[in-house]
């Protein structure tokens, strides 16, 4: 059997153990080191193993996982988020569909302090769909919009997902974060028009709140101070490149504690859980990357990603048509898998592809979060509305898919102004450091 053939059916072993639920790390692990091993040898097998999950959990740039996540659940028990929800709403809760575009635009500056797309959905949710309800907002509309506003948490940078891509394909994960923060805006004004289309066709389905004083409003904002300078210091001094991204993530994740410790906000209780969950999502993270990592190895050995990229660059096409086979291919995958597995598995198969093809890969991981935040929100895996179930039981599920669907056009919009203007995602980051 040829080393090609091999890593095929490696491939389709893969997706067999995914749909058999086996933890994305376990199956990689298991399919690369048995592939491995078939095409070299048992002992090579048995160090390759050993080595990588020595440099995976040895490994000094990847403690920027944990400092980023750690940000994160800090921010959250330091009850920023909900200043954040309180400070939109005072500004525009009195329009048509106020609520749900102040989810979104919290959403956004909760993404901003977060990097998980769970994460942000789980705490928006908490926030906004109870006070969606005191004011009879339509339950698809509501669920639908926290659920993929939850999605600007993985573009909108920190994002646990650019750094596990960047981390892949050796990318700059400064750049990478900086390449976020355009195409966030822009989705996240897209993501807002969808509303706002939606509530003018149909008012009935996102009644006005209260409007609020110019002395409320003042008030409110006044809430958010420490989360842009938290921001701004973490983002914005990687950007100036003061700090490298393992500094940044620390200094967000000491911020975010001292925030939360100054405004007595963050009980001894809240710390530890916030620490707990903080431990629980790296470790998720980092065993998937080790499991990526032994699975790349046997990739490389059957060396069908570099047929594959002969292939593909050989064809008589335009290489913009071959990037659209690969979207097409990742939005499908996304229907199967979560975002992380999908890129941990697909990178090493398609980055090579990629690089024949001359695309900019810091352009191709914007694009690959894209394509991921439609496989969080889209049937059947959606993971950001099973999410929402969890915390509105009371809403049916199929009302949740149902109010997803206008937001997908807008990621599709998104999607087609990056392909067609690559600068939205190349230009911030041509000026970062690191």
């Amino acid at each position: 059997m040829s080393p090609a053939t091999t890593g095929l059916i490696g491939i389709v072993l893969l997706i067999v153990l995914f749909m058999l639920r086996m933890p994305v790390s376990f199956a990689m692990v298991l399919v690369g080191f048995l592939g491995f091993a078939y095409l070299t040898n048992l002992e090579a097998a048995l160090n390759l193993l050993g080595r990588d999950i020595f440099d995976t959990f040895s490994s000094y740039p990847l403690t920027v996982i944990p400092m980023f996540i750690l940000m994160g659940t800090f921010a959250f028990a330091s009850g920023i988020s909900q200043r954040l929800f309180k400070t939109t709403y005072a500004w525009i809760g009195h329009w048509k569909g106020g609520l749900t575009i102040a989810t979104v635009f919290a959403s956004a500056g909760f993404g901003a302090i977060c990097g998980s797309s769970t994460a942000t959905a789980a705490t928006m949710g908490k926030i906004s769909l109870p006070e969606m309800k005191k004011y009879h907002y339509d339950d698809t509309l509501a669920s639908g919009t926290v659920a993929a506003a939850g999605t600007l948490g993985i573009l909108i940078p920190p994002s646990t997902i650019l750094i596990v891509y960047g981390i892949l394909t050796e990318e700059s994960i400064g750049k990478l974060f900086i390449s976020g923060v355009l195409p966030g805006i822009i989705l996240s004004i897209l993501f807002a028009i969808t509303v706002a289309i939606l509530c003018w066709r149909n008012p009935a389905i996102g009644p006005s709140g209260i409007k609020s004083s110019w002395k409320e409003r003042l008030r409110a904002t006044s809430g958010i101070i420490e989360a842009v300078i938290l921001f701004a210091l973490a983002i914005g001094g990687l950007f100036a490149g003061w700090f490298s991204p393992t500094q940044s993530g620390a200094i967000g994740a000491g911020g975010a504690l001292i925030i939360g410790l100054a405004r007595r906000q963050l009980s001894w209780q809240a710390f530890i859980e916030a620490c707990r969950d903080g431990l629980r999502t790296s470790c998720m993270v980092l065993f998937i990357i080790m499991g990526a990592t032994v699975f790349t190895h046997f990739m490389a050995v059957s060396r069908l990603p570099f047929i594959l990229a002969d292939w593909l660059g050989g064809l008589p096409i335009h290489p913009m048509a071959v990037m659209a086979v690969i979207i097409f291919i990742y939005f499908i995958g996304g229907f199967f898998m979560d975002a992380m597995g999908l890129i941990v598995v697909t990178i090493p198969i398609f980055f090579p592809v990629v690089m024949e093809l001359g695309f900019d890969p810091i352009w191709f991981g914007v694009i690959v979060v894209l394509v991921g935040e439609m496989g969080v929100i889209t049937p059947p895996v959606g993971v950001n509305v099973f999410v929402i179930k969890g915390i509105a039981p009371d809403i049916p599920l199929e009302r949740i898919f149902k109010g997803i669907f206008p937001f997908l056009g807008a990621l599709i919009i998104m999607l087609i102004l990056l392909m067609v203007f690559p600068q939205l995602a190349t230009f911030l980051p041509s000026f970062v450091t690191y």
